[in-house]
This record gives structure tokens, C-alpha cells and sequence, in this order.
């Protein structure tokens, strides 16, 4: 099943997403640029909600570990 048609799987999606996103910002900065539109910008976007988020970001991404760890054979 794709990652679109199934909630749980979008959200880690949307979560690994965000947090490429940050960390190709703290390495590249050039490379996303938030004067860009498209595909670019829409990562500029997911690094800032990666960069003010991060302890929130963090706390969903250690949230959907231990749920993956403990619950996926379920």
C-alpha cells in the first residue's frame, strides 16, 4: 500500500520529510533557499517547521519509533 492512502504511514513520511529537510539545511544551506518556488521551496518550508519545531519534531519522531518497535507486528 502506497504511503498516501495509509494515515499512519503518511505521518512518518511527513516526519522523515521535515526532518531531511533540517538537516540538508544545516549542511547544504544553498541548496534549499528560501527564495525558491516549487519543489525547493516546499523544502525551505519543511526545514523551518524542522528548525522552530524541533522539540516537538523530535518528541513525534521517538513517539513513532517506540509505536513501529512495539506495535507494527500487530
Amino acid at each position: 500500500m502506497s504511503a498516501l492512502f495509509d494515515f499512519k504511514s503518511f505521518l512518518v513520511t511527513l516526519l522523515f520529510f521535515i526532518c531531511t529537510s533540517a538537516y540538508v539545511k544545516m549542511k547544504a544551506p544553498s541548496m534549499v533557499d528560501p527564495y525558491r518556488t516549487g519543489v525547493r521551496g516546499v523544502f525551505w518550508k519543511a526545514a523551518r517547521v524542522g528548525e522552530r519545531l524541533s522539540p516537538y519534531v523530535s518528541l513525534c519522531c521517538l513517539f513513532m519509533a517506540f509505536h513501529t518497535f512495539w506495535y507494527a507486528g500487530k
